[in-house]
């Protein structure tokens, strides 16, 4: 004789069985995301030429910068809140041009931040629990929190997977529009011999698409007690804004984008 469930059994059962749907489905979503990010940041080679805005707590610069296959090249124009003289800033510019040093170390510190980019994006559908919160104008609105069951391989994982946050996904090319996050426990790295971060630090990741296929992080803020090495290029304190986008020859090189760096204004 076959017996019936009880219905309250059979209602919580159901109910478990939707939200582990759910979470797959959504879970499912952030990776796709990730794919296609990651797919594009190895096919696109588009370079662009910018405005930047950089605000960190003992420093600041406005520069325009060109970017090209070895490397960025830029012009500041106020440094420190000093306006820099066109003088001044041509030659910085040659300057840059004939030190091969300069070039390299930045060129490393880019290609190591693009690295740790691509390996925190990887971790994303790893090391978070996420839930669909609804949408937002075009994008689609997802919440994530720390998964207990999620072991950081290294020091920049620890980091991360300690965030809580939300990310906006474009609901028509599912690219990541923005990413913030709230560190909600201290981090100690080997009990912080090699970094301490404490809880209450903040980030925020802005992008939008610049050009066909083609999206760029606009707005990079970051505001972290504590110090742990992850970004060559990235303050524990720092607003980035970057704007005024054009793009430029997918082969140009850096004395080839200096006549657009000098003749690029606001």
């Amino acid at each position: 004789m076959r017996r019936e469930v009880p219905w309250l059994v059979l209602v919580i059962l159901l109910g478990y069985a939707k939200a582990a749907g759910a979470a797959q489905d959504t879970r499912q979503l952030v990776q796709q995301a990730v794919n296609i990010e990651l797919a594009n940041g190895k096919t696109d080679h588009s370079h662009w030429l910018y405005f930047e805005s950089d605000q960190k707590k003992d420093h600041s610069v406005k520069q325009w910068v060109a970017e090209t296959a070895d490397g960025s090249l830029k012009r500041v124009v106020q440094l420190d809140g000093r306006t820099v003289s066109p003088d001044e800033q041509r030659r910085r510019v040659e300057a840059y041009l004939a030190d091969a040093g300069a070039q390299n170390k930045q060129r490393k510190g880019e290609q190591h931040d693009d690295k740790q980019a691509a390996e925190m994006l990887e971790l994303l559908p790893k090391a978070f629990i996420w839930t669909q919160e609804g949408e937002r104008g075009t994008n689609t609105v997802l919440h994530f929190k720390p998964d207990p069951g999620f072991h950081p391989p290294d020091m920049e994982a620890r980091v991360f997977s300690a965030m809580e946050g939300e990310m906006l996904v474009d609901k028509g090319q599912h690219r990541i529009a923005s990413l913030k996050g709230k560190l909600i426990r201290d981090v100690k790295i080997l009990g912080g011999l090699l970094g301490a971060l404490e809880a209450g630090g903040t980030f925020d990741v802005e992008r939008r698409q610049t050009g066909e296929g083609v999206w760029q992080i606009t707005e990079t803020h970051v505001h972290i007690r504590g110090h742990a090495l992850i970004f060559h290029t990235i303050s524990e304190q720092e607003d980035d804004i970057k704007s005024e986008f054009k793009l430029l020859p997918a082969t140009v090189t850096m004395r080839e984008a200096k006549g657009d760096l000098i003749a690029a204004h606001t």
